[in-house]
């Protein structure tokens, strides 16, 4: 099966998931619960789930291991997309060719409705599950909390809110972006190896450093897309991080320095795979659709 049709197919599984997830049925309160099936279900590509099904299908596990963490992944990311989007942090009008979740709802609700994505994801890792042992889970709760807080995800956004209008070093810029982007690709992977039960720690090693370039390389496209792209395609303003002055590696390595720091990501990325065969070709042809894709 193609890459698009794999990314279709956990998509359209992802989103069944989350569509059963929150329900404004016996809420006292359904402006919350509007808000963030807005934030969870307004599209996207879902690369998070994708990442962690098919670590756990690489790591010999199945698409039902993985639904758990695949959701809990999702509401992470869309807990961050949120946040990011608030007046104090990017104050951005438009997300995924949409109103941003502040400006559909208000800045207060947006907030919450974060808050209450971000727990929901650990809720999701704690349930009991028959496919899981409870050591699983543990160490699937761990990873996540250690991606998504203040040595991850968090701390990253932290540095980058700090840093605005200021020159960044390649070393900070790439600091910077292993934390806010790419500790939760790195533990998309590891949730779906840990989900099939791997117990193999150079496989686990393995997905760990693939998830790391791949991370910086999602990150460097982005960049790259933000001055290439138009606001159509890529479903929010184009142009946001040069008006915002942000740090990025075209302002550091210029383009063509940006586009070749992209192909070397890639390139190390597969490297690693390619041992182990067909087994990982499903991950490796979502490589090439990162850095290949147009928003």
């Amino acid at each position: 099966m193609q890459i698009a049709d794999r990314l279709k197919q956990i998509r359209l599984r992802t989103e069944l998931q989350l569509d059963s997830l929150i329900s404004t049925s016996d809420s006292i309160e359904p402006a919350l619960q509007l808000a963030m099936r807005y934030g969870l279900l307004n599209g996207g590509k879902r690369i998070r789930p994708a990442l962690t099904y098919l670590a756990c299908e690489f790591s010999g596990g199945s698409p039902e291991q993985a639904d758990h963490a695949a959701t809990a992944i999702e509401c992470i990311h869309s807990y961050s997309l949120i946040h990011d989007d608030l007046p104090a942090m990017d104050n951005d009008d438009l997300r995924r060719g949409k109103p941003t979740c502040h400006i559909a709802f208000d800045e207060a609700t947006a907030i919450l409705a974060g808050d209450a994505l971000l727990t929901l994801a650990f809720e999701l890792l704690s349930r009991p599950d028959s496919r899981c042992q409870p050591a699983q889970q543990l160490q699937m709760l761990h990873c996540l909390s250690k991606a998504s807080g203040e040595r991850g995800m968090v701390l990253g956004q932290a540095f980058d809110l700090a840093h605005v209008d200021q020159p960044l070093t390649l070393e900070q810029l790439q600091a910077m972006h292993s934390h806010k982007t790419g500790a939760l690709i790195v533990a998309a992977l590891e949730l779906g190896a840990l989900a099939a039960g791997n117990t193999d720690p150079l496989r686990l090693e393995h997905l760990r450093l693939f998830g790391q370039k791949m991370g910086l390389a999602f990150q460097i496209k982005d960049d790259l897309l933000d001055i290439e792209s138009d606001t159509q395609t890529l479903g929010k303003p184009q142009g946001s991080d040069q008006l915002q002055n942000k740090p990025t590696y075209p302002a550091l390595l210029g383009l063509e320095g940006a586009r070749e720091r992209l192909k070397q990501l890639h390139l190390e990325s597969i490297t690693l795979l390619e041992p182990y065969g067909e087994s990982a070709q499903a991950l490796i042809d979502l490589a090439d659709y990162i850095v290949n894709r147009n928003h």
